[in-house]
Parts: structure tokens; C-alpha cells; sequence
């Protein structure tokens, strides 16, 4: 049975850190749903790029997904914030054992839900205040901790992408698909 990764897009999401790791999930065989936090499924990335989503939150369960990601962003990243029913799926996903990703600002929505708690994590610059109760890794790309997985920006999309496929089909497909696309 093929895995599932929920990615959910709020407006003035960055694309890079939502298609990139997208890419690299779905070359690794693993079903991807992007989710629209809004009632459109035209959904606007922080550059002008417009994305159509697959669904609408309201017409999805997240316990059918193996993991949620979260891009980040400005204003993205507060948008996604501002939806109380993403932060009800993080929670529900931590609770169940699910895995929870997130990079760039959006790490810091995880660690304001307490989501971090004993966890390391890394997050972009400047909101590692939000990082509550996890151990900061400024330095890290892409952090796997647990179930949770946390990167630095869109410079460290595909390593985000390596360790999203990494944690739910194994470390040789992670492997396997960075030597494929020619990533050293």
C-alpha cells in the first residue's frame, strides 16, 4: 500500500518548499495530496505562482494521511497559523503517531502547538523563539526527529524532500531518487 502525504497550502505559501518536495515524494512512489487551507483550490504562492489543489481542507480527513506537511513562507506561514483546523490536524497526526513536516517559518506553528516538545528541530532564521521546548539546530538543513521533520528554507528543499521520503518508504529510496535526479 502506497503512503500518503497530505500538503497543505495557504496563501503566500513558497513554492519551492511545496513543489520540490512534492517532486521527490512522488518519484519515491508516494501518493501526494495538496490540500487548500481555504475554500478554493486556487491556491497563490508568495511569488505570483498560482497552484490548483488537489482538494479543499473541507473535503478531506486528515487521518487518512501518513504525514502532514506544512510549506512555508510569508504570509503562508501566518496564514496557516490563523486556520485553528490545521493546527487540530497537526495535533491529531502528533497524537496518532503520524509523522508532521514542516520547513522553512512553518516549523515555528509547530513549536507555538507544543508540537516540539523534546524533539530537534531546525527553522528559517529569526523564529527559533518559537522552536518551544525542541533543541534548535541552526545549522542543519533538514532535521529527522521522531516523527517530525523540520528544514531551514527553500535552499534546503530537496533535503527536506530526502528525509520526508526517508521517513515514510526508507533511506535507499531517499538515496535512490537524489542520485536520479543528480543532487550530489
Amino acid at each position: 500500500m502506497s503512503k500518503k502525504l497530505a500538503v497543505y497550502l495557504a496563501e503566500g505559501f513558497e513554492e519551492g518548499e511545496a513543489i520540490v518536495p512534492m517532486d521527490i515524494a512522488k518519484r519515491a512512489g508516494i501518493e501526494v495530496t495538496m490540500i487548500s487551507i481555504s475554500d478554493s483550490r486556487t491556491v497563490t504562492g508568495s511569488h505570483g505562482i498560482p497552484v490548483t489543489a488537489d482538494k479543499v481542507m473541507s473535503e478531506t480527513d486528515d487521518r487518512e494521511y501518513d504525514m502532514l506537511m506544512l510549506p512555508g513562507g510569508m504570509p503562508g506561514t501566518a496564514n496557516l497559523e490563523g486556520n485553528s483546523a490545521v493546527g487540530e490536524a497537526l495535533k491529531r497526526a502528533k497524537a496518532d503517531g503520524r509523522y508532521i513536516a514542516a520547513i522553512c517559518a512553518a516549523p515555528r506553528y509547530l513549536g507555538d502547538l507544543g508540537l516540539l516538545d523534546g524533539e530537534k528541530a531546525t527553522v528559517y532564521p529569526g523564529n527559533e523563539g518559537h522552536l518551544k521546548g525542541a533543541s534548535y539546530d541552526p545549522a542543519a538543513k533538514s532535521v529527522i526527529s521522531g516523527k517530525v521533520v523540520t528544514a531551514r528554507g527553500m535552499g534546503c528543499a530537496v533535503e527536506f524532500g530526502r528525509d520526508i521520503v526517508a521517513c515514510l518508504v526508507g533511506g535507499d529510496k531517499a538515496a535512490e531518487i537524489l542520485a536520479s535526479i543528480q543532487y550530489n
